[in-house]
């Protein structure tokens, strides 16, 4: 049986309470990125619905990201290196990493050749 592992990106947004520090960072979720149009899309999509709820100094990094750290974001991504976007509102630290992973495949109940149940 070969294995096909599939080039891919994990995704995971996190809060850090700047307050209290010694919590750590809170993971809010992780998804799967199939490219690196996928996988930076969900930092902007992200953003940009939390735009209007930021403070002016957030929002200031949260614009430039979106208007110029995109597109680095992109090249590093497609370099396979690691990104990080971070925003901070008030005392909380929003931190997005994205990570180029190597996907492998997990079997189903429906592949052939399972073996014995």
């Amino acid at each position: 049986m070969t294995c096909t592992l599939r080039r891919g990106y994990w995704c995971v947004c996190s809060t850090e309470s700047l307050r209290w520090p010694r919590g750590g960072p809170a993971l809010l979720v992780a998804i799967d990125a199939y490219s690196a149009s996928q996988a930076d899309g969900w930092v902007a999509v992200a953003l940009r619905t939390i735009y209007p709820a930021l403070d002016a100094a957030a929002s200031g990094e949260a614009w430039t990201w979106l208007h110029a750290g995109r597109l680095e974001t992109r090249r590093s991504l497609l370099r396979r290196e690691p990104c990080t976007v971070t925003v901070t509102h008030g005392q909380t630290r929003i931190t997005w990493t994205i990570h180029p992973v190597l996907f492998l495949p997990l079997a189903s109940d429906q592949a052939p050749n399972r073996g014995a149940p």
